[in-house]
């Protein structure tokens, strides 16, 4: 069927009427891998929000791959990443935990000050000789003279001494105070040890000729420990990249500059300090942005090319990605080595490009990261709902997630499209451009889902400037497959099963296929359906010499007559196709460019405008129609190398029994669909617990109704919590002094005494209850669940979707 290559978005052009020119050369001389590559190989890395040239030019790229990625559970945003201990720690209560250190900080200060003035005398004796007694075991007796020649080193090592007791009472009172807790807590430095140590160097000799020099020393010290926590704050161990950056820019201007600033940041104690290890003899970590990859291969000019590209900021991280996954397909061909390696040296960042020849999107709204292919759409809130270990983490989808499809389900205005929709598909689309993913995003006019320069086509259905038509038949050369397609599209919502409904269509359009070489468009199939005599005679006129044809319209013939023939309520539905705004839409005579899902093979991004204010029933046909045609498509392609990704805006009615079944396929197939529900009554109610248990992402908004919530309450299960049960008893006692105590207990706080008894015991409770779900979920908040196509999983968290 000749679709004007539109099936493999060769030469498709947008509806805005620009065209996307597809680099076929370069398509030919660097293949995807012939085995299908998962989400999981890619590296990781985070892309900025914006290109690198317009973040700073020179840096931005090379900084960007040069964060660090830790590994992470499931939906963990990776770029810098800082893992988290398991368990919450015992927390001190803020009152006691102040006053305790306050208290420690005063004991201390209050010994120090009883052992400096030895005051601990007399009975106190032992305590005056362990304070005394080391002195005259390090030091001649003579020594103590103040006219002793070495009477002054005599004054440095006593007072090293009690420098050395002042640390010890300081490190003793600290654990006893938690001084560590408090400063890792609200920030309070330890203070106490530099406050003390100051007040008995007042008290020393004036003319001790090292003062100065131990007051120095002590500045320095306290100056180092504010410079550490500076430079760690503001990332100075990425200093040495800048200094190369800075070098690279002044290389034509001032050579002489440049070249010291090189040798500045060669220097080994600054390279492992960038690595992240201070040990000597450490190897430093390979930079990134020299792409060691390719010098490793043996291909040092192309590294060095694309080296120069990414300090002078002309690759980008879009770029980056795309010759990443270019140079996975050499590895997996290496027959087309050389084919890289020349694209490489002539082309530079612009090699191995989009068939679009687009390298970058016109507008981003969210953080994405091409080397992990992450999105990042909120951070888990710092809620006791939320295990500890994730609190506070970010929140990212991915591929790797993507592909066990997710479900999202909230009320009109809880934020669906604007943080969930869009940042995927944003996400897809810059994947797509990095030659790794291939997008098809259905969404109702006017939606601020992407402008139409981030696709490579977009369809207006209904809209008189479409430059493309939707195919029906979604590409299908055989009538039976278009049949089973179309009915699930046509009745697929109403009937559980749809296959009379694919019969009675396959008897139609078979024969009208073999007389015509095409398939009917939609007025032509309405009139066989409805059983007009003229079409259906002219039909069974040519295929007169066919008695194969003749034996399947005689069949459906038959079949018209009786009371529960489906192709009457076939008529009503294709019906809500068959109007004047759909005149242009659904042909089958070539006459205009038309695009099917089964161009998931390449790297396409892909826009349907649905009319649903004016054509509601028209749009959730075209829906169930594009997801039916979107699942055969991406079980039957044979190179799954691409991630293939459906992502419905609106849902609406669009689920039905046969796609529940597809989706659970798709895992396996490295393809994935987006749906977002208003809520789950849009679903056929057989079909609701199904849809839940078919995906492995799940994500319940704010604001979602309590029959809803009890959908997902029951898809994620229980767990074992501990309880508290706490019994209050009153006391009574026979003591005439225990009674007037109890009396006056009572009388002054107005409760009886008692006495508390609390059992500790293990529950099993739902995660989320229903109740929580629908009144415990603040505004712009989420709950979601991840679970990864290796079979990684998460427990639902709390996500807050605006940070």
């Amino acid at each position: 069927m000749d679709t004007e290559g539109t099936q493999h978005s060769h030469g498709a052009r947008t509806g805005g009427g620009r065209s996307g020119r597809h680099a076929e050369g370069v398509r030919r001389s660097v293949p995807r891998p012939a085995e299908p590559v998962g989400p999981d190989g890619a590296s990781a890395s985070a892309s900025p929000s914006v290109s690198a040239s317009a973040r700073g030019g020179a840096t931005a790229t090379a900084e960007w791959l040069r964060r660090p990625r830790p590994e992470a559970e499931p939906g963990i945003w990776r770029l810098d990443h800082r893992p988290r201990a398991e368990e919450e720690p015992d927390a001190v209560p803020m009152r006691q935990l102040l006053s305790g250190a306050l208290i420690a900080f005063l004991c201390g200060w209050l010994l120090w000050s009883l052992l400096w003035n030895r005051y601990l005398e007399g009975w106190w004796i032992f305590i005056d000789s362990w304070w005394t007694l080391p002195m005259g075991m390090l030091v001649p007796d003579a020594w103590m003279n103040e006219n002793h020649p070495d009477h002054p080193f005599f004054v440095m090592v006593a007072y090293l001494y009690y420098a050395l007791v002042l640390t010890l009472i300081a490190v003793g009172m600290g654990r006893v105070g938690n001084w560590g807790e408090l400063w890792q807590r609200y920030g309070v430095p330890l203070w106490p040890l530099f406050v003390l140590m100051p007040g008995f160097w007042r008290e020393m000799p004036t003319t001790v000729w090292w003062l100065d020099w131990a007051s120095s020393l002590y500045y320095l010290l306290l100056t180092a420990a504010v410079v550490a926590a500076v430079g760690r704050a503001g990332a100075w161990p990425r200093l040495p990249a800048a200094a190369l950056a800075l070098a690279d820019r002044l290389d034509t201007t001032r050579p002489r500059p440049a070249a010291a600033l090189r040798r500045a940041a060669a220097w080994p104690p600054l390279r492992r300090w960038q690595a992240g290890d201070g040990r000597e003899g450490a190897e430093p970590r390979q930079d990134p942005a020299d792409w060691p990859e390719l010098r490793d291969a043996g291909l040092p000019e192309a590294a060095a090319r694309l080296a120069e590209a990414t300090r002078t900021g002309a690759l980008g991280e879009v770029d980056h990605a795309r010759i990443t996954r270019a140079w996975q397909g050499v590895r997996a061909r290496p027959e087309q080595l050389a084919a890289f390696t020349g694209a490489v040296l002539t082309q530079g960042a612009a090699a191995c490009a989009h068939p679009s020849g687009v390298r970058d999107l016109p507008v981003r709204t969210a953080v994405h990261d091409l080397v992990t292919a992450q999105v990042r759409i909120g951070t888990v809130a710092d809620s006791p709902r939320n295990p500890y270990v994730r609190r506070t983490t970010g929140v990212a989808l991915e591929p790797a997630l993507l592909g066990t499809s997710l479900v999202a389900v909230g009320p009109a205005g809880s934020g669906k499209t604007l943080r969930l929709t869009r940042p995927v598909v944003e996400s897809l689309c810059l994947q797509a451009l990095a030659n790794r993913a291939a997008v098809i995003a259905v969404t109702g006019q006017g939606a601020a889902l992407a402008p139409d320069e981030a696709f490579d086509v977009v369809v207006g259905v209904g809209r008189p400037d479409s430059s493309h038509d939707l195919d029906l038949y979604g590409g299908a050369d055989d009538p039976d497959e278009a049949a089973r397609v179309l009915a699930e599209a046509l009745v697929g919502d109403l009937v559980p099963d749809s296959r009379r409904a694919a019969t009675a269509l396959a008897q139609l359009i078979g024969p009208y296929r073999a007389a015509h070489g095409r398939f009917p468009a939609v007025p032509e199939l309405r009139e066989l359906l409805d059983g007009a005599p003229g079409a259906f005679g002219r039909l069974r006129s040519a295929v007169a010499g066919d008695p194969a044809q003749l034996r399947e319209l005689d069949a459906r013939a038959r079949q018209s007559e009786r009371g529960d023939d489906t192709g009457v309520l076939l008529a009503e539905r294709i019906a809500f196709l068959d109007r004047p705004a759909f005149a242009r839409f659904f042909r089958t005579d070539g006459s205009g460019p038309r695009f099917s899902p089964r161009g998931i093979e390449h790297p396409v991004r892909v826009r349907v405008d649905l009319p649903e204010r004016g054509h509601a029933e028209a749009s959730r046909i075209v829906a169930r129609l594009l997801l039916a045609q979107f699942t055969d498509a991406a079980l039957t392609r044979s190179d799954r190398s691409l991630f293939a990704c459906l992502v419905l805006d609106d849902a609406t009615y669009a689920v039905t029994a046969e796609s529940v079944r597809a989706v659970q396929r798709l895992r396996a197939a490295h393809a994935g669909v987006v749906l977002a529900l208003r809520t789950l009554e849009d679903v056929p109610e057989a079909l609701r617990g199904p849809l839940l248990g078919a995906v492995g992402c799940r994500m319940a908004f704010a604001g979602i109704a309590p029959w809803d919530g009890g959908r997902f309450a029951q898809a994620w299960g229980t767990e074992w919590v501990q309880t508290r049960d706490v019994t209050n008893r009153q006391i009574v006692s026979d003591e005439p002094l225990t009674k007037a105590l109890h009396f006056m207990r009572r009388l002054v706080t107005g409760k009886a005494a008692t006495a508390e008894a609390v059992t500790v015991r293990e529950v099993e409770r739902e995660r989320w209850s229903a109740s929580d779900l629908a009144h415990a979920v603040p505004a712009g908040h989420a709950v979601l669940s991840l679970s990864g196509v290796r079979g990684e999983n998460t427990p639902p968290l709390l996500v807050d979707l605006r940070s």
